[in-house]
């Protein structure tokens, strides 16, 4: 059977196959594959991906079958990828704080690694303010956490992966329309990729010192809801006016990267679906790249292009730093512009 692909197409030539050709086994013949050929069977296996919890099944897709050295190349990576996309489909009602920090602790039990979680009141006792204030709202079998995974040894190069895990964002009181609601479940996607990130680089068996940081919270509505005009003192010391409560995934997110700056890794690599802005700036296809180190920035970049997964890298223009003044408190937590 012959498909039509360009080069151009790369990682994502063959994606449409699995559910186009009839059910049934497919190898790949290499006289004809002008790509490469474990790209295209892991462009293949994403293609293949469906979220089907609440549905009837459908009927089975084509399966590719591949040798046990492409199956090892690209299994994980594909397991990798469903389960971002599994966390990121499910919906809110079973995908809470305590449903994300549950994946953190599954992944952190399948490779015997050191799994820690602070809910409720123990955040504040413990100064992590600004996730507990955000996840306050919520109702109280959906509380506020901060879900921790350690991996390897104490002496080995230290990486740090932080995803920001709202898992619904309502806006707060500063309460978003029905539309820029209707997909917030999906605003715990920062988080998703962490998780699986740390699976895959476990799976890997990388000799590095690896932890994961996952904030999880509900932004909800409720009689103490944190509210526009509240200062919060952060764990970093510095206190940050509300100007907004619908910015509040920077809130959640500053807490663990301040306690994951306090290990003093070696690296430290954050998700996060931030922000509206950035999706003006650069469409939906293009996601921003923030970053303080370019040797860290090009190779990232140089993946992304390689990979068919590309970022774009923002400028961290510290003049743009007074649009964040406020005459309460050191900060704001939402800028005077666009």
């Amino acid at each position: 059977m012959l498909a039509g692909c360009s080069r151009r197409d790369g990682l994502f030539a063959l994606a449409s196959l699995p559910v186009r050709l009839p059910e049934g086994d497919y190898r790949l013949d290499p006289r004809g594959v002008q790509i490469e050929a474990a790209q295209a069977a892991l462009g293949w296996a994403l293609g293949a991906y469906r979220y089907s919890r609440y549905r009837k099944p459908a009927r089975p897709s084509a399966r590719l079958v591949v040798d046990a050295d492409f199956r090892a190349r690209i299994g994980s990576q594909a397991e990798a990828a469903y389960l971002t996309r599994d966390l990121i489909n499910t919906p809110t009602q079973d995908m809470g704080p305590a449903d994300l920090a549950a994946a953190v602790r599954t992944l952190a039990d399948r490779h015997a690694a050191t799994y820690r979680e602070w809910v409720g009141e123990a955040l504040l006792e413990d100064n992590f303010p600004t996730i507990h204030a955000v996840g306050r709202a919520a109702a109280e079998d959906r509380q506020p956490r901060l879900a921790m995974l350690s991996h390897g040894a104490a002496d080995a190069p230290h990486v740090v992966l932080v995803g920001k895990g709202v898992c619904f964002d309502t806006g707060g009181l500063d309460l978003k329309t029905a539309d820029g609601m209707r997909w917030m479940k999906k605003d715990m996607g920062g988080a998703a990729h962490a998780i699986a990130l740390a699976g895959l680089l476990l799976d890997a068996r990388l000799p590095i010192r690896l932890t994961l940081l996952i904030p999880a919270v509900e932004n909800a509505v409720s009689g103490n809801a944190f509210r526009p005009g509240e200062v919060i003192l952060t764990r970093a010391g510095l206190s940050v006016e509300i100007d907004n409560t619908d910015a509040e995934g920077r809130l959640v997110l500053c807490d663990a990267l301040a306690y994951a700056s306090e290990l003093e890794p070696d690296l430290i690599l954050d998700f996060a679906t931030l922000t509206g802005a950035a999706r003006v700036a650069l469409g939906a296809d293009l996601p921003a790249l923030f970053c303080n180190r370019d040797d860290v920035a090009d190779g990232l970049l140089a993946a992304g292009t390689k990979t068919q997964d590309p970022l774009w890298r923002m400028p961290l223009w510290r003049p743009y730093l007074t649009m964040l003044d406020s005459y309460m408190a050191d900060l704001a937590n939402s800028g005077s512009s666009r």
